[in-house]
């Protein structure tokens, strides 16, 4: 049951990954718009900036992990045909 659940939180395609970090992306602008209303000046661009860097950074590991796990996976299956 656990199992079924857990899968749907796994990210498989591309597709997928940037739908999350388009929605991480959304989450941190307005985050970051916040931030400029409170800390007007210097502090809230610098905020909203963290914000920023935060998905890409968030983003490139996304991208760079399915990568890694689709090489994995394909591996395996030459390994268990081989």
């Amino acid at each position: 049951m656990f199992s079924k659940i857990g899968r749907l939180f796994v990210i498989k395609t591309r597709l997928e990954a940037f739908l999350i970090i388009y929605a991480l992306a959304l989450g941190a602008t307005e985050r970051g718009s916040v931030y400029l209303e409170q800390f007007p000046g210097w502090g809230g661009k610098l905020l909203f900036l963290a914000c920023t860097a935060a998905v890409f950074m968030a983003g490139g590991k996304i991208l760079d992990c399915l990568k890694f796990e689709q090489a994995r996976d394909a591996a395996a299956a030459e390994k268990t045909a081989a």
